[in-house]
């Protein structure tokens, strides 16, 4: 049955979901990150949401912000690097502007993904068009913020195809920052392996509420 709003022990639930749903990408997120750089994105991804799973399931949630700001710091912490630097802030910063709230619907969504984006452009300093997961984050946040008013499952289902459909815009770009940058036109054609993550993660929090 869809859920119209989540309460922390459900959102730690559906963070758990979206863990073992990246852990099973790791194939495809490494092949991806193969075609553009040095193809350690997936792996890097599995660790972090093997710490996630550890993390969350070693203590009682009682606040939605604290599941998502716990998920930020377990993968900040096993990670390393740029990956788990940006995708820590997706949660962290997520997870802080939601901090308190008793209840995960529409309104905190779009919140939490503006909240979340925000975060991540400043603290990579990737923008829209840098073929990043920013290309990816961005336009759920976007779209999220346009669907306040809608049920849940609504929402997360129309946030998704803004997240896939960034990601899938993503190939047409040229890359501009990282080890990819260095390919120049060559780029084109391939999928960021961060905005794939981003749409991944984002279709499984759609499913969970669905």
């Amino acid at each position: 049955m869809p859920k119209e709003s989540l309460n922390s022990a459900e959102v730690r639930d559906m963070m758990l979901a979206v863990a073992d749903k990246i852990i099973e990408a790791e194939p495809i997120l490494s092949e991806a990150d193969r075609q553009l750089g040095d193809g350690d994105h997936g792996i890097g991804m599995e660790r972090g949401m093997n710490a996630v799973k550890e993390k969350l399931t070693s203590e009682e949630p009682d606040d939605i912000g604290k599941v998502f700001m716990n998920t930020g710091m377990a993968m900040m912490s096993s990670m390393g690097g740029a990956s788990g630097a940006i995708f820590g802030t997706v949660f962290r910063a997520g997870g802080k502007a939601i901090k308190g709230c008793e209840a995960f619907t529409a309104a905190e969504a779009a919140t939490f993904f503006q909240a979340a984006c925000e975060g991540v452009k400043e603290r990579g300093g990737a923008k829209p068009g840098d073929k990043t997961m920013v290309d990816s984050l961005q336009p759920a946040a976007e779209k999220a913020a346009e669907v306040t008013d809608q049920p849940l499952p609504a929402a997360m289902a129309a946030i998704a195809d803004a997240a896939e459909a960034g990601k899938e815009a993503s190939k047409d770009m040229i890359a501009t920052m990282g080890r990819a940058k260095t390919l120049g036109e060559k780029s084109v054609g391939k999928a960021d392996a961060g905005a794939c993550s981003v749409a991944i993660i984002v279709a499984t929090m759609r499913d969970f509420v669905a």
